[in-house]
C-alpha cells in the first residue's frame, strides 16, 4: 500500500482551508484517510500551517511520501531537514 501525506480540502468556495492527511495513494483527494495531522490555512494573513511535527517525522521515517506542497510546507517548517538529519545518522 503506497501511503502519501497530502492536503484534503475543506471550506467553501473561494475560501479554501485544507487538513493535512495520511492517506493511500489510491483514495480520493477529499476520501478516505489513515490519520489527520494537521491543518493548513493560505486565506489567512500571513498563512498558517499547523502539523504534529512527531506524527509527521514517524509517517517519514515508516516510508509516506509527502505531495509537492505538502513537501514545500514541510520545508518550511523544518520538517524536512530533520528528517533527512535522522535518515543520515547525525
Amino acid at each position: 500500500m503506497a501511503v502519501k501525506i497530502r492536503l484534503k480540502r475543506m471550506g467553501s468556495k473561494r475560501k479554501p482551508f485544507y487538513r493535512v492527511v495520511v492517506a493511500d495513494s489510491r483514495s480520493p483527494r477529499d476520501g478516505r484517510f489513515i490519520e489527520e495531522i494537521g491543518t493548513y490555512n493560505p486565506t489567512a494573513k500571513p498563512a498558517a500551517f499547523d502539523v504534529s511535527e512527531e506524527k509527521a517525522l514517524e509517517w517519514l521515517a515508516n516510508g509516506a511520501q509527502p505531495s509537492d506542497t505538502v513537501r514545500n510546507l514541510f520545508s518550511t517548517k523544518g520538517i524536512m531537514q530533520k528528517h533527512h538529519e535522522s535518515k543520515s545518522g547525525r
